[in-house]
């Protein structure tokens, strides 16, 4: 079912990206599923405030909703095994003046929303950081309840 609402969203989920160092994707510990943090597939790298509008920001997040989604699939065999989206935590890239983290966020909660419905409502926190790896827009951690 989750495939046909990515095709009708005109979403194609890429191959899961692999860690960046030494870690697990993903996670499973008595049916929660916690993805590592998962930035934009972009070439793009840059502080929001500074290099980015908040516009740009939301698209960066949305993205990296879909290199999570990818990473969840590649665990899960389907997403149709998401019970729940349950946290989901934003470290944007931010000059020391910027204000909209949480608009930017939005990007990334939107796309779960659009994808799983009301499973894809979640408790959510954002943070500016001072710098995040490889100097990305921003990096989004998440939880999800899944069948085992």
């Amino acid at each position: 079912m989750i495939a046909a609402r990515l095709n009708e969203l005109g979403i194609i989920l890429p191959e899961a990206s692999a860690p960046a160092a030494k870690y697990a994707n993903a996670v499973i510990v008595n049916g929660l599923m916690y993805v590592s943090g998962k930035g934009p597939d972009t070439v793009e790298r840059g502080k929001l405030g500074e290099d980015f509008t908040t516009e740009q920001g939301y698209e960066f997040a949305r993205n990296a909703g879909i290199q999570v989604l990818a990473v969840v699939q590649d665990v899960l065999g389907s997403l149709d095994l998401v019970k729940r989206v349950v946290k989901v935590q934003g470290f944007v890239n931010a000059s020391s003046s910027y204000q909209e983290h949480h608009k930017v966020l939005n990007g990334f909660s939107d796309l779960m929303m659009d994808v799983f419905e009301e499973k894809g409502v979640h408790a959510r926190s954002v943070f500016g950081a001072v710098s995040v790896r490889d100097n990305l827009p921003l990096i989004v951690d998440s939880i999800f309840r899944v069948e085992e």
